[in-house]
């Protein structure tokens, strides 16, 4: 472009100087310029004209007009900037159409969501699992399409690290997992998947460790019914080992089956029906009553600190259960004369139940697996203790249901932390204690006193 203004520049001047010139000779020097630098600047126009004509066509499309001169030059650079750009156009629209190609050959729903949560673009499996329509949708806001209101809830709330599983709304009979990812300014990727026969497969492996365990019930109650009158009869001291051996095994067996079916029953829901006011201190004392049972022999002392002014709103029984599976697990691997610190405070982020102990700590490999099933930090230690390896996952869950988190923090050698989040929209003020609610709940089979071998 430097050079064009030099050549235009040196262009002018000549046109000047040769209409000056011709001036001189004709005795007009001043008009004859005049009339020169007029011509030349016509001439400038017109081709100026071609070029802004030229901007105003489809400029990818179009042909450049023919010229010479320094106009040449400009149309000959604009030239391959317009093939260059054709190309990287080609380009991209290749890349969009084999994007466009395999996502819509993806069994799995792709929308992209905008800014201001419209539907921008989705594949063809959106229109399958979730009726979407290409003409009637475009543009629409997504929360008009997809009105479930545990979806807005999960959209609204901005937490998208977990997926979360609805019906579909266009077929009753589809499980669909939605997952939001967040990329550029502020747009969301949805990826829809169904998962109903993973469902299927899950419900029927439900089902089956509920029917196990139920069924499981009666031959162990039989069997320590009879271990219990064999125990009380003048037997041979060797015959009287063995027999307590079997009832220890058979009470270890109660307890799992136990553990089982509270899993089973949890895992059956994932929303609480009937939320209720819950006396966290009572649920506290509860626990406490039968955590300084099971810590008599190791001796072990305890620190209560409640916030008076606040309880939950959820399920008592499942909550008793969660926080209680904490404090036994302290109590039961806390070395002798250790210290367990239990507390309820609740700030701005919500409600929060820790359970702080002095023991031996578990190794950070450890900690993103202890939710698990039956995993075991130590498996001797584990079965001496007389656990289910089932605890963790119960407290997984219950908190799953009450929309909150497990944390878990520890350092081998200095002690854990059990910490339970909840949201503060749960969050109740205190009332009134009535201990007959948690006495009827009580009999429905949640009960996680201390186990009789623990």
């Amino acid at each position: 472009m430097q050079k064009n203004r030099h050549s235009m520049l040196t262009n002018l001047m000549v046109v000047g100087g040769v209409s000056f010139t011709v001036g001189l000779m004709l005795g007009y020097p001043g008009w004859t310029m005049c009339l020169g630098l007029i011509a030349w600047s016509l001439v400038q126009i017109r081709q100026f004209n071609k070029l802004r004509d030229w901007f105003h066509e489809d400029t990818t499309h179009a042909e450049l007009p023919e010229t010479t001169g320094h106009w040449g030059e400009i149309f000959d650079e604009l030239s391959r900037l317009q093939r260059s750009q054709n190309a990287r156009e080609t380009l991209l629209r290749n890349v969009i159409a084999r994007f466009q190609d395999s996502t819509s050959a993806l069994q799995d729903a792709i929308i992209i969501i905008d800014q201001n949560h419209n539907l921008e673009w989705w594949n063809k499996s959106a229109n399958r699992l979730l009726g979407l329509d290409n003409q009637a949708d475009q543009g629409k806001p997504v929360m008009n399409l997809l009105r479930d209101p545990r979806f807005v809830r999960y959209y609204t709330r901005g937490q998208y690290n977990d997926p979360i599983t609805l019906p579909s709304p266009a077929h009753n009979d589809l499980k669909i997992q939605y997952q939001i990812t967040r990329f550029g300014a502020a747009d969301r990727l949805l990826v829809a998947r169904d998962v109903s026969r993973i469902m299927r497969l899950e419900q029927t492996r439900q089902d089956f460790v509920a029917n196990a365990s139920h069924e499981l019930r009666t031959p162990l109650t039989v069997i320590r019914g009879y271990l219990e009158t064999f125990l009380d009869q003048d037997l041979p001291r060797p015959l009287i080992r063995g027999l307590g051996s079997m009832q220890q095994q058979a009470r270890r067996m109660e307890n799992l089956v136990s553990d089982l079916l509270l899993l089973s029953r949890l895992e059956a829901s994932h929303q609480i029906s009937d939320e209720q006011p819950i006396q966290i201190h009572t649920v506290i004392q509860h626990i406490m009553e039968g955590a300084e049972q099971l810590a008599q022999e190791k001796g072990h002392t305890f620190t209560v600190d409640i916030d008076p002014l606040h309880d939950l709103s959820g399920q008592e029984i499942e909550l008793h259960s969660a926080f209680s599976n904490l404090v036994y697990n302290a109590v039961r691997y806390t070395p002798a004369e250790g210290h367990i610190k239990i507390s309820w405070w609740v700030d701005e982020q919500g409600g929060h139940f820790s359970v702080k102990d002095n023991g031996p700590g578990i190794e950070s490999i450890h900690l993103p697996r202890l939710t698990e099933r039956f995993y075991r930090v130590d498996e001797s230690r584990s079965s001496a203790s007389g656990g289910t390896g089932l605890g963790l996952a119960i407290v997984k869950h219950v908190l799953a249901r009450h929309h909150g988190q497990l944390t878990i923090k520890s350092k081998v050698g200095k002690g854990s932390t059990f910490a339970c989040h909840f949201p503060p929209e749960i969050i109740t003020t205190r009332q009134e204690p009535d201990d007959n609610s948690y006495e009827e709940q009580k009999q429905l089979g949640f009960e996680q006193a201390p186990r009789e071998d623990q």
